[in-house]
């Protein structure tokens, strides 16, 4: 009996000895923590950019912990407070603000800790070791030319604007002014930021609405103002007479598409941004590498009502 419960200890203890191994095979240990920083857990888009950023992460070894700042800079400092209080190895960021997150940042590199920014872009070329971002602007170039072709090069829109202090919002708006202000028949009669938020989309839609009720489509800088932006029109029984068009490649639009609700969306690949900046992070500390591209760009697809049974496909890229 007693050589029984011995063979069976052995063996458990063999099984969890080979059974925690990491991906390459070899024997798992943790590594340290490494903290995930969204600007919000709101969205859909940075749920699974978070997520993405957490999974890879403890792939690679490591503790990992999402912090969601909830669009508050003074919450993004504190967590920063306690990432550097705690020794974290690195950071895997989305920052709430452009320029007031980069003294969190700093902070962080003063205390040896790394930053590498995820999809949203710091106005800062030395803060952050990488930053891996979306081709914000091609991909509103190709969704402006979507847009004039939809509406046949006449009428009338508005604009609903992300973060005002995001650079993503003015290079997604600057892409697809690039192509529709070369139309004279396209007019823009109103523009506005719903920072992001479907709930502000709807009220800041509605808004217009009751001054500008002829309009013919809405061009917005996220799938979630997107969807708010649905929301206003369904509400104004106009849902069928106006072209709405996103940006995110979130899956609640990419439904909608199907469904005609919404026109088209510009798809970004947050697994693939989480797992780009992940795997940085661990050559930092890992093997000490600190010769990484200041800025990378990753790729975007205009997903349409033509070409939306291929959505799944990309979005496990």
């Amino acid at each position: 009996m007693k050589r029984r419960i011995v063979a069976l200890a052995i063996s458990f203890i063999l099984f969890f000895i080979l059974g925690c191994q990491n991906e390459d095979g070899n024997q798992f240990k943790i590594k340290g923590k490494i903290a995930v920083v969204v600007s919000t857990m709101d969205n859909q888009w940075f749920v699974v950019l978070a997520d993405s950023a957490k999974n890879r992460a403890e792939e690679l070894g490591y503790e990992a912990k999402i912090f969601d700042s909830k669009n508050d800079i003074s919450v993004e400092a504190a967590h920063f407070d306690e990432i550097i209080a705690r020794g974290y190895k690195a950071i895997l960021f989305n920052p709430t603000d452009a320029e007031r997150s980069i003294p969190n940042v700093i902070n962080a590199k003063r205390a040896g800790i790394p930053t590498f920014c995820m999809d949203r872009e710091l106005k800062s070329n030395d803060a952050a070791v990488s930053q891996i971002l979306t081709d914000s602007y091609t991909g509103c170039v190709e969704l402006g030319r979507y847009f004039v072709d939809k509406l046949n090069r006449k009428g009338n829109y508005v604009e609903l604007l992300g973060v005002e202090s995001s650079d993503n919002t003015w290079s997604r708006s600057k892409g697809f002014h690039s192509v529709v202000d070369k139309c004279p028949g396209l007019k823009m009669v109103a523009q506005q930021s719903a920072d992001y938020d479907r709930k502000k989309a709807t009220a800041v839609l509605s808004s217009m609405l009751r001054k500008h009720s002829n309009i013919d489509a809405v061009f917005c800088g996220n799938d979630a103002m997107a969807m708010g932006a649905y929301d206003a029109m369904v509400s104004a029984g106009k849902e069928s007479k106006v072209l709405i068009m996103g940006f995110d490649g979130a899956e609640d639009v990419i439904n909608a598409i199907m469904q005609k609700k919404i026109s088209a969306t510009v798809m970004q690949f947050p697994k693939l941004i989480a797992k780009t900046t992940a795997d940085m992070a661990d050559k930092y500390i890992k093997d000490g590498k600190r010769n990484f591209q200041r800025k990378i760009y990753t790729d975007v697809r205009l997903i349409t009502e033509e070409n939306v049974g291929l959505w799944k496909i990309y979005w496990m890229r």
